[in-house]
């Protein structure tokens, strides 16, 4: 189902796109507790998921995607096509892409995220870059973890460049923010996970055979800056620094990178030690 060509189309001045528009402020997201979503796959992840209030939708998008127009109808939210300068204001990228959903603001408190028995979380701590924030959810939703935990000054995982390089992971599990980063630290351990930080200047190498047993059990992978890592309260908190061992000239690992390789490391020694947990009598 595409827009009718007699319809009005919205334009930035209109007084549902003006009030979308203060969402791409964390202040406007935080007094509305909503945030907008761009781009087909990130809105038709946001349809699964639910609950989505508003899209607004170019002729031009809504022919290429009819299926999301019709979803959102089937689902009750209101759309409105609108002009392609109504788009642009509502986008933070340099070509817009003409589909923005307005959507709840998906972070639950820490405790809910940690509710049950997790065997695999990230935290991201003091993290100021919204595109790395974004990429290590999509690492911890690739690598199956149960949540993801933005502790101490992280960026607000509902920032649009965030949600972007996650592509459609925030939708996945749960987030949780608190700027108390040492109380996210001891919930984690309240919750029964060994809490290591990713380090440089760790004691423990990750490809140590003795540090595979560890990444097998519960844990929670704490993530810092590029620029500052997580901060000596944090590393003196951990129970375990890890280092990932840089066998090259290379100085460091970004982010993503690191993020990635300590993750996968523990679905690696999940896998390893598995099998041998129902071998034997």
């Amino acid at each position: 189902m595409t827009p009718s060509t007699t319809e009005t189309l919205g334009t930035e001045r209109t007084p549902r796109v003006a009030a979308a528009r203060k969402l791409l402020r964390r202040a406007g997201r935080d007094r509305a507790g909503r945030f907008l979503v761009e781009g087909a796959q990130a809105v038709r992840e946001a349809l699964d998921a639910g609950p989505v209030h508003e899209l607004f939708v170019t002729e031009a998008a809504a022919q290429r995607h009819p299926e999301l127009v019709t979803a959102a109808r089937t689902g009750g939210v209101r759309v409105l096509t609108v002009t392609e300068r109504a788009a642009a204001a509502l986008s933070e990228t340099v070509t817009p892409q003409g589909l923005v959903a307005v959507c709840d603001l998906l972070d639950v408190p820490v405790a809910t995220a940690l509710s049950g028995i997790p065997g695999f979380v990230t935290v991201c701590a003091g993290i100021s870059d919204p595109g790395n924030v974004g990429t290590v959810i999509r690492v911890a939703d690739a690598a199956g973890c149960d949540a993801v935990l933005l502790a101490g000054d992280t960026v607000d995982p509902h920032n649009g460049k965030a949600v972007r390089a996650s592509t459609g992971s925030v939708f996945h599990l749960p987030l949780a923010r608190d700027r108390d980063a040492a109380g996210v630290l001891a919930a984690c351990r309240a919750a029964g996970l060994t809490v290591l930080v990713a380090d440089g200047g760790g004691e423990r190498d990750l490809h140590d055979p003795e540090t595979t047993p560890l990444l097998a059990g519960p844990v929670a992978w704490v993530l810092g800056s590029e620029a500052h890592g997580p901060g000596d309260e944090l590393l003196a908190a951990a129970d375990h620094r890890i280092r990932i061992p840089i066998h090259g000239r290379a100085e460091s690992l970004n982010l993503a990178t690191a993020a990635a390789i300590c993750l996968y490391g523990t679905v690696g020694a999940r896998a390893g030690v598995a099998p041998r947990l129902h071998t034997g009598a």
